[in-house]
């Protein structure tokens, strides 16, 4: 214990850590040590401690027992075969009761509960020092926590990780076994892979209660460090007067969605903003709007979503398809329709919670409001009116109820139909 107090001392956390064995949960996992090289090996002697930083927690690691040594030679089943064997017998089990734990104990659902082992792993292993352990360690600790996770050998070189999912997920491989579907996490890795002409290997290793379906579901943010919040401006006019909210934005938000693939509408406008944003801008929206009427309300909403960011196709920001989450829109410079159709939604949810739809068209997105006097343009949907609101800035400056003139005649569908109560 007494190293422990200086090593902390050293950091100048005496005060969080007399606090973390009072207050919190303390995971203390055995980090396998690594060579200069950096290549991981069997840890022995002297005890290693270290930090994982996730949210507000400051993760405390220590390695005082060996984990087994990683990976070695060429991939094949027979190989992963024996080192599954050698872990689940070794003091990973330690580690993974407690991940368990700290993930009951913070209600983190799946996909942040993955950052959590993503991080743990690369204690266990860096991954730039050697990727195919790393991924390894990632697969057990997941199995080894109740996920239906399989990896895959990839043209005798390459391994992918694959998790149980039932939603729809876009842009990434997935393959289907025993009617099951599974989803690839870490297919973002890799430049380029053809799963179709390439050789693969699945392992057919049996893991006891590893019958979990992995969710991309998030409807709650864990608690960011306040002192890692910044300060951003977002400036629009409306009806003449100009409006400048300072919000306080996160990095470890846009980390956390870095590696978040494209999924339902549904999934994506209702994650939530984590607490230090939602508080240093809703309530300022709520004062704006608080003697508008339910359209001027709406109206000022929309404006706020088309102005208050610049415009630019997910191709060019990003090199890719990417649907942001409402934080992300807020955090970015630039987004484009479907980002604000989904920070939209949100705020109109958030402040007035009424029904809505998202209009998918061909090369665009759009929301539709329920609102209690319909105006202009509205949809038919299942017996009920709902008034069109454009959220991306346009050639003009559309008002409630009016659709861009070059959808007037454009098919559409409903990507998503959101009633308060129903969802």
């Amino acid at each position: 214990m007494l190293l422990n107090v200086k090593l902390l001392l050293s950091f100048g956390n005496f005060n969080f850590f007399l606090n973390e064995l009072t207050q919190k949960l303390t995971i203390l996992i055995l980090v396998a040590g690594f060579t200069i090289s950096g290549l991981c090996s069997r840890a022995e002697g002297l005890a290693k401690t270290s930090f994982i930083s996730f949210f507000d927690d400051s993760i405390f690691l220590k390695s005082n027992s060996s984990i087994h040594e990683l990976y070695a030679g060429s991939l094949s089943p027979e190989g992963i075969e024996t080192f599954y064997q050698k872990l689940k017998s070794g003091s990973l089990q330690r580690v993974v009761q407690q991940l368990t734990q700290y993930k009951a104990d913070h209600q983190l659902e799946d996909w942040i509960y993955y950052q959590l082992v993503r991080k743990t792993a690369n204690s266990l292993c860096p991954k730039a020092s050697d990727y195919n352990s790393y991924t390894l360690y990632k697969w057990v600790l997941l199995s080894q926590s109740g996920y239906d996770a399989v990896v895959r050998i990839i043209d005798n070189n390459r391994l992918l990780l694959y998790v149980q999912s039932n939603e729809n997920v876009y842009n990434i491989p997935y393959q289907v076994s025993n009617g099951k579907q599974y989803v690839c996490l870490n297919f973002h890795d890799f430049d380029k892979i053809d799963l179709e002409n390439e050789k693969a290997y699945s392992n057919n290793i049996s893991i006891p209660g590893a019958t979990k379906i992995f969710s991309y579901k998030i409807t709650h943010l864990p608690d960011a460090i306040a002192s890692q919040y910044t300060q951003k401006d977002l400036k629009f006019d409306y009806k003449s007067k100009s409006y400048d909210l300072k919000i306080k934005v996160n990095t470890q938000v846009k980390d956390l969605f870095i590696n978040y693939p494209v999924v339902d509408y549904e999934n994506y406008f209702n994650i939530p903003l984590s607490k230090e944003t939602y508080a240093s801008l809703i309530p300022d929206l709520k004062q704006a709007l608080v003697k508008m009427s339910q359209k001027n309300g709406i109206d000022y909403l929309m404006h706020f979503t088309r102005y208050a960011f610049s415009f630019e196709k997910d191709i060019d920001n990003f090199g890719k398809e990417k649907r942001l989450s409402p934080e992300e829109t807020l955090f970015y410079q630039y987004s484009d329709c479907e980002d604000r159709a989904g920070l939209f939604f949100y705020l109109v949810k958030e402040i007035y919670n009424l029904p809505m739809i998202t209009l998918v068209y061909p090369e665009h997105v759009t929301i539709a409001v329920k609102l209690d006097n319909p105006k202009g343009k509205t949809i038919l949907y299942r017996g009920e009116q709902y008034t069109v609101c454009e959220p991306t800035p346009q050639t003009d400056d559309l008002k409630v109820g009016q659709l861009p003139p070059s959808l007037r005649k454009s098919a559409y569908d409903i990507g998503y139909a959101y009633k308060p109560g129903q969802n």
